[in-house]
């Protein structure tokens, strides 16, 4: 099976070791960030630093000329990746061996929604939420096709794997969170990150919905979940009924779907022959975040594969394997940093399970933050 190990820049830019370290994996690709959210990440082996903190959403590159004048652009990063670091690590990479693919993180940026508030995805009770962008807006959406195209294909790089490009809602990795005090259920994590902004508002009208009806319809359906009055695994139809719970899966599938499309294609229509573009996906159509809620069977058809999240819940690739489409990338991802819950020692059995399931290939995530003894795990495996 063909692997790949998810890398940022920094990982590689100032590391002479690291490409032929990442070689020596096993490995036949790497999956590296040209666009990124903010986060605070480990560098173990690196000889200047052990943190890297990226304050902001940044591309990871200089930004193109394209963008001047729009109010919706990409920002640059700071003294954490300066200039083309993307290049920079992506050339060495290359150097060394390793196929070279684009990561690009799209509908999640918190600095987009501090700078552009009316940009955020709006709940039922009218809060904000700063780091989603809702993707029913046409002047974001415009802004995440063409930083799709400008990110993904990336000189060096001979394919793209778009991370959050769907609906991101209310679940966010997010410095110092502490909302995890009720237990909400795929559910209530669902109508938490159900978007009332002036766009899906029009959105749920154009479906004969009243969005002030709708909203709150949807605080009545929380209140019980709040309470603990209802188990948090009870399905979204029992809790908002059957008919509004399709009309809001309806509108937001229906922009989701829209939004892919018109990605993937503005990323073809950026880079060369033959590149491959694949969407880290989810086959529940309602779930949102870095793996968006997809139709498996659309998303195939569009894209040339997907990257679906497999650590503790390999089940996930039944349903994109169970489509039969010929030719199409179902890659595996699985975490093996142990800190972060992964299992470097049981990854051949996992990438069997996961070969068994329907996975073609397998991503790991994530070769830069892993210790030495988890990396010694992945080449044991992978041999």
């Amino acid at each position: 099976m063909k692997t790949s190990a998810f890398l940022y820049p920094w990982d590689v830019v100032g590391d002479p070791a690291a490409p032929a370290r990442i070689a020596a994996l096993g490995v036949q690709q790497v999956t590296l960030a040209s666009a990124y959210h903010s986060t605070r990440a480990l560098t173990p082996r690196h000889p200047r630093h052990r943190i890297v903190t990226a304050g902001h959403a940044s591309v990871l590159y200089p930004p193109g000329k394209g963008w001047e004048g729009q109010e919706l652009r990409p920002y640059a990063a700071g003294d954490w990746a300066p200039g083309d670091t993307f290049g920079e690590a992506a050339e060495t990479l290359v150097e060394a061996g390793l196929e070279v693919h684009s990561w690009v993180v799209l509908a999640h940026n918190s600095r987009m929604g501090a700078d552009h508030p009316a940009t955020s995805v709006v709940n039922a009770y009218g809060d904000r939420y700063p780091w989603a962008p809702c993707i029913a807006q046409a002047a974001t959406r415009a802004y995440l096709v063409a930083l799709a195209a400008e990110a993904g294909a990336r000189p060096g790089a001979r394919g793209v794997e778009l991370e959050s490009c769907g609906w991101y809602g209310l679940a966010h990795l997010h410095a110092h969170d502490k909302i995890g005090g009720v237990g909400l259920g795929d559910a209530g994590q669902y109508l938490m990150s159900l978007c009332f902004c002036g766009a899906c508002a029009d959105g749920y009208t154009s479906l004969g919905l009243d969005p002030a009806d709708l909203a709150s319809s949807v605080r009545r359906a929380l209140e019980p979940l709040w309470q603990g009055a209802v188990p948090p695994d009870s399905p979204v139809e029992k809790l908002l009924g059957e008919e509004l719970a399709a009309a809001t899966l309806e509108f937001r599938v229906r922009t989701a779907q829209t939004l892919q499309a018109a990605a993937v294609a503005a990323v073809r229509a950026a880079a060369p022959e033959g590149f491959q573009v694949l969407l880290h996906a989810d086959p529940v159509a309602h779930h949102c975040g870095a793996n968006a809620g997809v139709v498996p069977g659309h998303v195939l058809s569009l894209a040339d594969g997907v990257v679906v999240p497999c650590t503790g819940s390999p089940g996930l690739l039944a349903p994109f394997a169970a489509e039969g489409v010929e030719g199409k990338v179902i890659a595996a991802n699985l975490t093996v940093v142990s800190g972060m819950g992964g299992s470097p020692a049981t990854l051949a059995k996992d990438a069997a399970r996961a070969a068994e399931l329907g996975a073609s290939e397998l991503r790991l995530y994530h070769a830069g933050l892993a210790s030495d003894a988890d990396l010694a795990g992945v080449r044991a495996a992978l041999r």
